[in-house]
């Protein structure tokens, strides 16, 4: 039950003649009321229209609620509380502040007790009587209020929720396949009050441990759905200022892989890359304790893209090193990668590998009398250094000792 059904009903011994004798008066006392509210509060300065009404209702139920409620202890105060609720989501749906309303019922209150005062004499009411009344006015002001600030929070609630929703839904247009019809996008867009940009990229994210984790801080326009089978991020011109910096403050709860930027109908592909890049860091293939940007990985991606192929690939194009022992097996194939890498250079391979250029030619010896025939042909070339890669990332990244080589006894 609502907190505000607690307060206590106006004292018990203000006489029930008072709500009689004031009964007369409401008409005008409301129109008091509501000249000065529309003096001293902006928001309810408007002569007609919907504001006007507004204005009215609050004050009229307000003035009526307290003199049924002392005229009439048996006066359920609930359907008066339902009023005020109304009144006080109808603000948050409005726009306008509660402050506003609150003002708007210190006015009230300041109206009745100054009215009060100046009926005091023909009412023949005494001090004491006048603090009783004065005290049953602000409690019931505070009553009413509080009502009022309840259904505000509820309807801002309310609206906070649909609009989450909107923008998830909104993502999940982003990220489909097929695209949907761009009007659809474009209609979404404009009810959450999101600005379709020229490009975007999607960012799959992981958690690095179980159990909920915060919420992420980002810009109001990256879209986010952390609730997803696949939780991800929809981010507007990545390649605007700061936008690579945003997403490093995730990384301390989450694994995360930025796909590519790409037009506002591809966004499926982004995010497909995104989640396989997320994958390869699961494995530990690439490493994940800095953002996963697809555009610096496309080649992995696309090695390990069918690894049963690449794999067959291995044992043809790798087949030379099977008469080797492991040290020397692996000591061969990561100076091949490096001098393919290197455009053939055995001065730039060996700064690659941190080794003494003539160990690399010794080494490359070795290597190009085993491979001579697939070094001779383009696509050997081609495809044994994509095998070496393949072996390289599954191996290195974590800085274990490399994976042995397909064809060890």
């Amino acid at each position: 039950m609502s907190a505000v059904h607690d307060v206590e009903r106006p004292p018990a011994d203000i006489p029930r003649e008072f709500a009689e004798v004031f009964r007369p008066y409401l008409d005008d006392l409301a129109d008091e009321m509501i000249g000065e509210i529309r003096a001293s509060v902006p928001e309810y300065s408007r002569p007609s229209g919907a504001y006007a009404r507004i204005v009215r209702r609050a004050v009229e139920e307000a003035l009526a609620g307290f003199v049924n409620r002392v005229g009439d202890r048996r006066v359920s105060r609930t359907r008066l509380l339902e009023v005020y609720r109304g009144i006080g989501g109808g603000e948050a749906s409005e726009g306008r502040p509660l402050d506003s309303l609150q003002s708007a019922l210190r006015i009230c209150a300041r109206v009745a007790w100054r009215r009060l005062a100046t009926e005091s004499e023909r009412l023949d009411l005494s001090r004491q009587r006048m603090c009783d009344i004065g005290e049953a006015i602000l409690v019931y002001l505070d009553e009413i209020a509080a009502a009022a600030a309840e259904g505000y929070a509820e309807a801002q609630a309310r609206a906070a929720g649909e609009l989450e929703l909107r923008r998830r839904r909104l993502l999940n247009l982003l990220v489909a396949d097929p695209p949907p019809d761009a009007r659809a996008v474009e209609d979404l867009s404009r009810s959450v009050g999101w600005t379709p940009p020229r490009t975007l990229a999607c960012v799959a994210l992981a958690p690095r441990r179980p159990g909920e984790l915060a919420r992420p801080g980002l810009p109001p326009d990256v879209l986010a759905d952390l609730d997803r089978s696949d939780p991800c991020l929809v981010v507007p011109d990545p390649d605007g200022p700061g936008r690579q910096a945003l997403l490093r403050p995730l990384l301390s709860d989450w694994t995360v892989a930025a796909g590519p930027a790409v037009r506002t109908g591809e966004g499926a592909l982004s995010l497909r890359l995104a989640v396989r890049a997320l994958d390869l860091a699961r494995r530990g293939v690439l490493a994940s304790d800095a953002v996963i940007r697809v555009s610096d990985h496309m080649s992995a991606i696309m090695i390990f893209r069918d690894e049963t192929l690449i794999q067959l690939m291995e044992r043809t194009r790798l087949a030379p090193l099977r008469g080797l022992k492991p040290g020397q097996r692996d000591r061969l194939a990561e100076t091949l990668l490096a001098w393919l890498q290197s455009g053939y250079n055995a001065n730039e391979a060996a700064v690659r590998l941190h080794i003494h250029p003539q160990t690399v030619r010794y080494r490359l010896r070795q290597a190009v009398e085993l491979f001579a025939d697939q070094l001779k042909d383009p696509d050997g070339r081609f495809e044994l250094e994509a095998v070496l890669r393949a072996w390289a990332l599954r191996a290195g990244k974590r800085g274990d000792r490399a994976r042995p080589l397909p064809g060890r006894t």
